[in-house]
């Protein structure tokens, strides 16, 4: 089937680096999301798949391995890591139209360096108690939330990924204005992850809080964090303007790929319907390929209209995006 190697924090020595009928994957992606892909590839084509499993640490990895670097294929959970990987150049084009026809073009690299795999939402959930609401992201400065948001540290990639596009439709001094109103109306310090500022909605520390859609599936299947999701609604920001905020999980082949075509391959079978059906029903985010639809699981939360930006404008804001969090003072 494949190969599977786990790193927690680094990745360490894997691969022969020339195998005619592999194809090596450097992932941030979880095994359990992949696994079964990977499986479903090698009985259809023969190729065996090796894989890295790592947190960080992929950027600073292929620098050092430099042109004798065995990936191929690198997975990734954010446009920011994309992004990192395409400035400092390694990642190379991929010219391929079953990759370019099935991806809409928001949601792929001018270049095609990079392409999106799936989308999440960065959603808003508020506490039940409270009832329907219709809320934009612009509203987390209103001063009636004061002292009722919880959030992550605004520096964590999700959260910057956000404030960029606020960035991006708003400009650089009105986004400076929301940070900081946004930032007054903090029920405590930024802290923890998307699910446990769910908790603390049940906790009735908070009434909303920012999260990624997926989470909110994975918590009502978690027997001891079911109770947390079941205490807030799920809500999707700007449906009455722009539309909500999406992200990606996103895939590139390595600048120095040593099995090119196999990596060719892995991409265009991670596009294909069968392929981003199973995507779909494992990890409860939404496939990127055009008419794949949703899991009925995530579909019971809703339609939602996105955010048109491409993800390569609201990149170009991220260094800005954190420039104004410091001068927000957001996480202290």
């Amino acid at each position: 089937m494949y190969k599977k190697i786990v790193g927690a924090l680094i990745f360490v020595s894997c691969f022969a680096a020339n195998a005619k009928q592999e194809v090596n994957v450097y992932s941030y992606r979880q095994a359990f999301l992949v696994e079964p892909l990977f499986e479903k590839f090698t009985n259809e084509t023969g190729v065996k798949v090796n894989v890295v499993f790592a947190k960080k640490g992929m950027a600073e990895r292929l620098k050092r391995e430099g042109k004798h670097s065995p990936a191929d294929v690198l997975l990734t959970t954010d446009i920011s890591r994309l992004i990192e990987l395409k400035d400092q150049g390694l990642l190379q084009t991929v010219d391929s139209e079953r990759i370019e026809q099935a991806i809409p073009a928001q949601y792929q690299a001018d270049d095609n360096t990079w392409f999106a795999l799936t989308t999440r939402v960065r959603n808003i959930y508020s506490a039940k108690r409270l009832g329907e609401i219709d809320v934009n992201y612009e509203d987390l400065a209103d001063p009636k939330w004061k002292g009722k948001i919880c959030t992550r540290s605004g520096k964590h990639p999700y959260n910057v990924a956000l404030v960029a596009s606020m960035i991006a439709e708003h400009g650089e001094a009105k986004t400076l204005t929301w940070l900081e109103g946004f930032k007054r109306n903090l029920a405590r310090k930024p802290q923890g992850n998307d699910r446990g500022q769910v908790q603390a909605i049940h906790q009735q520390l908070c009434d909303i809080s920012l999260g990624n859609s997926y989470y909110f599936g994975k918590m009502l299947q978690n027997e001891k964090q079911k109770m947390w999701a079941g205490a807030v609604n799920i809500n999707f920001p700007n449906q009455k303007n722009r539309g909500a905020h999406v992200n990606i999980s996103g895939i590139g082949m390595a600048k120095f790929a040593p099995n090119a075509n196999n990596a060719k391959a892995l991409m265009e079978f991670l596009v294909s319907e069968p392929a981003q059906e199973m995507y779909a029903e494992t990890n409860m985010e939404y496939p990127v390929r055009k008419g794949v639809k949703v899991s009925k699981f995530v579909a019971e939360w809703g339609a939602f209209s996105a955010d048109s930006l491409p993800l390569e404008t609201i990149a170009k804001y991220r260094k800005a995006a954190l420039v104004l969090l410091d001068k927000a003072k957001f996480d202290l």
